[in-house]
């Protein structure tokens, strides 16, 4: 027979900690103890996209509800890691508060100004370096950001030194002749050559979003977004008039019906793609 759970007169989070604690007992949940930091990689990341996908809809419900599903995830690696005897959700909130005050000299400290706050980016990367003692400029750029993202800051982190174009137009005039080197490739039916040209063309294009002063990341989450819509009104239209969208090859619509479909669903949800 189970226990009840901890008593919700209990501060918040600590409450939350005693669940979690709890899950990880001898007689707890025999999932949650099964776990381990590596395999709970997936569902921080699957966490993480579902409280983006909230912000992106100004949800504020879901953003509070995706919240608590990000701090599971906090506290749960943190249980693992002090059931082991290794550190705890102390630890981590300590090492966090000591690392935000060490990076706002300007806040916390004396004789250090910050005001603006591309100058607090900068005085956070130089105390940053100094921590971590990195040999490269490029030293903490995670491997695993996704790769549109990680290009713009590669290419951030190489113009402070100032190795980048003079502004958006350079980047332009980069992107037309790495365009150009593409139809070269694809000319010459050279299918190594081509997987490289498309991946300069898709770097170069992350560096014209980070000179235009867009995050490329968020740009194509935000088209993708507006096609995902556009093409179910698409496949409502379908459903509505009794033909629904089929790969069938029976049951296909032409392009130019799609066309139709597509232009209709663009005109009912606003501009764009």
């Amino acid at each position: 027979m189970g226990r009840p759970p901890p008593p919700a007169t209990l501060p918040p989070l600590e409450r939350f900690v005693a669940v979690l604690r709890r899950l990880l007992e001898p007689d707890g949940c025999p999932w949650d103890r099964a776990q381990t930091h590596r395999s709970l990689k997936p569902y921080l990341v699957e966490e993480a996209y579902e409280l983006l996908e909230a912000i992106d809809r100004d949800d504020d419900a879901a953003i509070r509800e995706e919240l608590g599903d990000v701090l599971l995830q906090v506290v749960f690696h943190a249980e693992l890691a002090r059931a082991a005897g290794r550190w705890d959700l102390d630890d981590v909130a300590r090492g966090i508060a000591d690392k935000v005050v060490r990076r706002h000299p300007h806040v916390f400290g004396e004789g250090a100004e910050a005001r603006t706050p591309a100058e607090v980016e900068r005085r956070w990367d130089e105390v940053k370096r100094a921590e971590k003692h990195r040999a490269s400029l490029l030293g903490g750029i995670p491997a695993g950001l996704p790769m549109l993202r990680q290009a713009a800051k590669l290419g951030e982190r190489a113009a402070r030194i100032g190795f980048d174009w003079a502004d958006a137009a350079g980047v332009r005039g980069k992107l037309d002749e790495e365009l150009a080197e593409l139809d070269a490739a694809r000319a010459a039916g050279d299918g190594e050559a081509i997987r490289k040209e498309l991946g300069d063309v898709l770097f170069t294009l992350a560096q014209l979003a980070r000179h235009l002063g867009h995050d490329p990341e968020e740009a194509l989450r935000e088209a993708a977004g507006r096609f995902r819509t556009r093409f179910e009104a698409m496949e409502a239209q379908g459903q509505e008039e009794g033909r629904p969208l089929s790969p069938d090859d029976n049951a296909r619509r032409t392009i130019d019906e799609l066309e139709a479909m597509w232009r209709r669903a663009k005109g009912s949800r606003g501009a764009g793609l």
